[in-house]
């Protein structure tokens, strides 16, 4: 395989960071490079501190430009693996699957779990080539801890064919989420940028100006309330694509999804006093996807019901607080 280039990135040291040694402190700024690359980096003079190589140990001064090349590491190729699959939907063209969460998509530089990729070749032996070895058939993602409905295209033509409806906003995606505290009103819309967050480059943020637009727009399905223990179920619709978008902007409003502690939910919930089970995820779920078949251009819409251990988790939580499960139920009953 063709050697990448190395990627460049330069930061600028603050007040806070003077003193630290050069290697923690590019460790802690990408977490997804492993320690092994930074090292490798330092030696091969490709970090850079006020322009000169730099020692691992060199501690750094307020103002200090430090740059860093990373070689990049190639993102490993997709195989055929023998993974259960919920499938959803599946002709010649199409295939929508119901991920679950911990299951990723595709793989990652240097990542060897288990993906929805690797189980669709085995199931199907072949899907469309555009997006590379590492992503077959994939013309769009949800994240490892959230479930629903993921489309696969089964060729090349249908491939381009979603890429053009998701590219012009075309596909209706609807998720369930469970959010912190009490959303004011009954419907809402969100519209904030979203960008990469370049201080902790697994996250994304809404504060930078150069962020990509993006809209999301969402209505009260339940409300979940006892003191100051407050929860509020939502049905989301996704008007544009971006990475972690429901995550970033209902933390934004300061409502972050229940098991999303990467965006501000606490890591531990008590409920009138008494500690809630650890969800062990996040509480979201692609419901629901619209879009027109790309090769009849008839409308086709998909739907996957809500996980069993959100369903259970959230049943158990409404006890807690005192609510009767079965209000609970009513309200999910729609979208089973």
């Amino acid at each position: 395989m063709k050697e990448l280039p190395p990627t460049l990135q330069i930061f600028q040291a603050a007040a806070e960071d003077a003193g630290q040694r050069v290697d923690r402190w590019l460790a802690a700024r990408l977490p997804e490079a492993s320690r092994t690359r930074i090292q490798e980096a330092i030696a091969a003079g490709r970090v850079r501190v006020a322009g000169r190589a730099a020692r691992p140990s060199l501690r750094i001064r307020t103002g200090q430009s430090i740059e860093i090349e990373l070689m990049a590491e190639p993102p490993r190729e997709a195989a055929p693996e023998p993974i259960p699959l919920d499938i959803l939907y599946e002709d010649d063209d199409l295939i929508a699957v119901n991920k679950t969460a911990g299951l990723i998509v595709h793989p990652g530089a240097g990542g060897r779990a288990p993906t929805v990729a690797g189980g669709l070749l085995h199931r199907y032996g072949r899907l469309s080539s555009l997006g590379g070895p590492s992503r077959p058939g994939i013309v769009h993602r949800l994240d490892k801890d959230t479930s629903g409905v993921l489309l696969v295209a089964r060729n090349d033509a249908a491939h381009i064919r979603l890429a053009r409806e998701f590219a012009a906003r075309q596909i209706g995606k609807t998720y369930l989420a469970l959010l912190h505290g009490r959303l004011a009103g009954e419907t809402g819309r969100i519209a904030l940028p979203i960008a990469r967050d370049l201080r902790r480059r697994t996250r994304m943020t809404t504060r930078r100006r150069e962020g990509r637009a993006a809209l999301t727009t969402w209505r009260v399905l339940a409300r979940i309330e006892q003191g100051r223990d407050k929860f509020t179920l939502v049905e989301a619709e996704l008007h544009t694509g971006r990475t972690h978008q429901l995550r970033v902007h209902f933390s934004a409003i300061g409502h972050p999804v229940a098991g999303d502690t990467r965006y501000g939910a606490p890591r531990r919930i008590l409920v009138a006093g008494e500690p809630a089970a650890p969800l062990g995820r996040l509480w979201l779920h692609a419901w629901r996807v619209r879009l027109a078949h790309p090769r009849t251009d008839q409308p086709i819409e998909i739907r996957a019901a809500p996980a069993a251990e959100l369903r259970e988790w959230l049943g158990a939580f409404a006890q807690l607080l005192g609510k009767e499960r079965w209000k609970i139920d009513r309200v999910l009953e729609a979208f089973l």
